[in-house]
């Protein structure tokens, strides 16, 4: 039973790789490369040099990605490893071969950057899902997350590909592609972060009163959402007081502040956003 769980997984994780590659690979073949605009990375950099030197994009970003893989394997595993080697050969066969009768998008400018940039967002999530990656600098960028896991990726991404942007707009010699590229890498750290975090998102909200006990009960009886009360003291008076802590969703907070205004007008309120909340009621916590 365990072995079929196993590669039910196995089976789910390369479908997932298959559909972001090839959503990724898109991207770059109808949007991005016919207009000259670099996204960043290292299909950002087989952009320019396939403008320089006719090198065929997925065979570029290929042969960069043999001594990444081996990087790759000595931090990241051998799992993260094959179903990058896997997407890496896709996206060749597709960009080289496959998507060659594909018709080009070469009209507005503007457009093929945020729809290049959404699809290759869009893909580069759905691989990251799973714990692959479309390779290139998605590698480093993954090493980079694993290590500081409270950046999110998505602005990872951004950062090292501003690197790319710069060398893109010297082949180019079009400082707009580089503006295009910009607005394409912008559009796709926010897909990134949309699609792996923004399910998850919300809001934690300390609560100061002396009424907590009351203010918790009334939000788990009309939010559904629980709270830990948390000791404190008053830093200038010194008298004791209580905080209750609870994770919400953001459509959820005006409720919260009803609450908490018909229980406590005179209660303080400090509202954080949260990237990412798991556990029971939010995203399963994975290992």
């Amino acid at each position: 039973m365990k072995t079929r769980g196993k590669a039910k997984n196995i089976l789910i994780d390369y479908l997932f790789v298959a559909v972001g590659t090839t959503i990724y690979a898109l991207g770059v073949h109808v949007f991005t490369a016919p207009n000259q605009i670099a996204p960043g990375g290292v299909t950002g950099l087989a952009t320019a040099i396939n403008a320089l030197s006719g090198i065929p994009i997925g065979t570029f970003v290929s042969l960069i990605n043999i001594p990444l893989l081996l990087l790759g394997l000595k931090f990241l595993g051998k799992s993260f490893v094959l179903k990058t080697l896997v997407s890496s050969v896709l996206f060749t066969a597709m960009v080289d071969m496959l998507f060659v009768f594909v018709p080009t998008y070469t009209g507005d400018v503007l457009l093929a950057a945020l729809f290049g940039g959404a699809m290759i967002g869009a893909g580069m999530a759905i691989t990251f899902i799973r714990n692959g990656s479309t390779g290139g600098t998605d590698i480093t960028n993954r090493i980079i997350q694993t290590k500081f896991p409270q950046f999110p990726i998505g602005k990872i991404v951004l950062l090292s590909d501003l690197i790319i942007i710069a060398f893109a707009t010297l082949v180019f010699r079009n400082l707009e592609s580089a503006l295009y590229a910009i607005i394409s890498m912008f559009i796709c750290s926010k897909v990134i972060d949309g699609i792996i975090y923004g399910l998850d998102v919300g809001k934690m909200v300390f609560i100061v009163s002396n009424h907590c006990p009351a203010i918790s009960r009334a939000i788990i009886e009309e939010v559904r959402r629980g709270g830990t009360i948390l000791p404190a003291k008053g830093a200038y008076s010194g008298d004791p007081r209580e905080v209750l802590l609870c994770a919400i969703r953001n459509h959820q907070f005006y409720k919260v502040k009803r609450i908490v205004n018909q229980v406590d007008p005179k209660a303080f309120i400090i509202v954080t956003n949260a990237g990412e909340v798991l556990g029971e009621g939010f995203k399963k916590i994975d290992g």
